[in-house]
């Protein structure tokens, strides 16, 4: 759970432990080093030759994961940050891996994906232990409970997707909005395109406008906390198609963590 702190009582600092005058809470560093635990989860041995491109460790230390959280994949492809997130959260955490009902018509193996990703969590009764599927319209996913993070990876833009309703985008953002804890964060990760490339190029390119993404998401609520260039490549021309099932992508993508206050 984001937000704790922890009062250390000693001479001086009792009175800030007493209502007194305070000094501002000391936010927690997170570092990529912190989740090798997680990285090398025997579960996820498949996906270690993506690692040295996706970078595993500094997103779950940009996304702020702690043990305990309960944390949703939305739009969980196959499957490769809920794998990630198993270990991260712990065994007193919960991951829900989402799989949007559009996603799998348009591709039915995205189903068994998600099952396979699930039986690596489960015990010998097939039971989840700390990992579940959820299914449900990109618009209303059922997460059975309030989350404390969210992670979108490259799947913002696909909520501009031409076979979609026009209002799917801004309903789905409101519930992610709605699904959050208050002081819950949505972090997202998406193929970045060129500056007013909008709706074009999230429907024709698969990449994501950065104006689009934010106006939408601040109009449903969200305030941005922080940006990260940690993805950007200098050799993407950001005009290129960027295709959701290449295993070698060579796409920037931009990293926002955003904030449900409240």
């Amino acid at each position: 759970m984001r937000n704790k702190v922890v009062c250390v009582v000693t001479a001086f600092s009792l009175m800030a432990c007493t209502g007194e005058p305070e000094s501002e809470p000391i936010e927690p560093d997170y570092t990529a080093e912190q989740y090798a635990f997680a990285i090398s989860d025997i579960a996820r041995m498949d996906d270690v030759e993506r690692d040295a491109e996706r970078l595993p460790g500094e997103l779950l230390a940009f996304a702020q994961i702690d043990h305990g959280d309960v944390v949703g994949d939305f739009a969980m492809g196959d499957g490769y940050v809920t794998r990630l997130l198993a270990m991260a959260v712990g065994g007193d955490g919960r991951v829900y891996g989402y799989q949007p009902d559009e996603h799998i018509a348009a591709d039915a193996d995205l189903a068994r994906q998600q099952a396979e990703t699930m039986r690596r969590y489960s015990d010998e009764f097939a039971e989840p232990i700390n990992v579940f599927p959820v299914r449900g319209p990109l618009t209303a996913p059922d997460w059975q409970e309030p989350l404390d993070t969210i992670i979108a990876v490259d799947a913002l833009h696909r909520l501009w997707s031409p076979y979609l309703p026009d209002d799917t985008a801004p309903d789905a953002i409101a519930a992610l909005f709605a699904a959050l804890e208050p002081g819950g964060s949505l972090v997202v990760l998406d193929r970045l395109a060129a500056d007013g490339g909008g709706v074009e190029a999230a429907q024709s390119l698969g990449r994501m406008d950065r104006e689009l993404a934010l106006d939408a998401l601040t109009e449903a609520g969200f305030a941005l906390e922080e940006e990260s260039t940690v993805w950007e490549r200098t050799d993407d021309t950001l005009g290129g198609e960027a295709s959701d099932a290449s295993e070698d992508d060579p796409a920037s993508r931009f990293a926002w963590r955003l904030r449900k206050h409240g």
